[in-house]
């Protein structure tokens, strides 16, 4: 069996999807990011220098999920249709758990629109929490679920 993304002389190239049908698609990724006691507690308090963490973060991460063909050199831009950022804080762990949900009608999946959502989503709150905490650690991102598409359906655990 080939490589998908390698053609015969051994250069990348994008998959053609062109004779595929469109199907709906949608996938849902999640990850976290582990805080230290202040840090959490400013982010919790809404107290944070820089602003409203988890609003610029989940901005951050729409944002990254409608620009993941730019990010990634052979990911096909997609026609999103809808693309949902969940943050939630986690105090017995100080966590926050970013939750990517993105859907389109397509002739390929949305998986690595989730996946890049949830990651960038991530290192923006990192990013505005840094000069309180630089031991922050980001984990765990995996795709959830994914629905549509010639392969079916995909549950995680």
């Amino acid at each position: 069996m080939g490589f998908t993304h390698i053609d015969a002389e051994g250069n990348a190239r994008m998959v053609d999807v062109g004779a595929k049908d469109a199907t709906r698609r949608t996938a849902v990724a999640e990850g976290r990011i582990r805080l230290s006691d202040e840090c959490f507690a400013l982010v919790e308090a809404g107290r944070m220098k820089k602003g409203d963490v988890l609003g610029v973060a989940q901005i951050a991460g729409i944002m990254a999920a409608k620009k993941n063909a730019e990010l990634i050199p052979l990911c096909h831009t997609l026609l999103l249709t809808s693309v949902k950022l969940n943050l939630e804080l986690l105090p017995e762990t100080r966590e926050v758990r970013a939750e990517c949900t993105v859907k389109c009608e397509g002739k390929t999946g949305v998986e690595m629109e989730a996946l890049t959502g949830v990651s960038v989503a991530l290192l923006t709150v990192y990013d505005m929490c840094k000069a309180v905490d630089k031991r922050m650690t980001i984990g765990d991102i995996h795709l959830v679920e994914k629905h549509g598409g010639k392969s079916g359906d995909f549950y995680f655990g």
